[in-house]
């Protein structure tokens, strides 16, 4: 169950709206780790394989997926919204959707982060924290199915084909630095 973070990106800067689904093949693999873990070890003794994706998954949604997030809500669907295409509204309605499952994975993955820490600090967890944490992880792989497959055959091939390169190159630009990387 080896798991790098900073495995090689498909995309890079210069196709942001890549990039995004490039991100949720990541959010997928580090969920799938998460939710194997929990599932095969029930909360008690870890081995150092399980340990080590554990920690290397909660450390992607910790630092890496808020970014990912704010690459939508903070620069994708913004510049969507500004098109004012009538095709659009039908669109519209699920970027608003779509907003309400980042809060909600974000409230879901606060527990993860608590009851996984308390799992790596503490070498087992009681079997009701156990039982809640599988309940979380299944809840979180069920809110990404339907939200990825959204933004992935939805949200991103319109903005591909609707976004002007120049708002591209910005969303580029906005992503990297939001990254600390500076201009792409």
């Amino acid at each position: 169950m080896l798991i790098v973070i900073a495995a090689k990106r498909e995309s890079d800067f210069k196709y942001p709206i890549g990039m995004l689904g490039d991100c949720h093949r990541r959010i997928e693999r580090f969920l799938k780790a998460l939710f194997t873990v929990a599932n095969d070890a029930k909360g008690g003794p870890l081995t150092n394989e399980q340990q080590s994706a554990s920690a290397i998954s909660l450390r992607y949604f910790r630092d890496a997926a808020p970014k990912h997030t704010a690459d939508e809500e903070e620069t994708l669907f913004p510049k969507l919204r500004r098109l004012r295409r009538p095709d659009l509204q039908p669109l519209l309605a699920k970027m608003d959707s779509l907003q309400q499952d980042h809060e909600l994975a974000e409230k879901s993955h606060r527990k993860v982060e608590d009851l996984s820490r308390s799992w790596l600090a503490n070498g087992r967890l009681s079997p009701q924290d156990a039982e809640r944490l599988a309940t979380v992880l299944r809840q979180l792989v069920e809110l990404y199915s339907r939200h990825i497959a959204v933004e992935d055959t939805e949200v991103f091939p319109f903005a591909a084909n609707v976004l002007p390169s120049s708002d591209r190159v910005a969303m580029g630009t906005e992503m990297a630095t939001r990254r600390g990387v500076g201009t792409p």
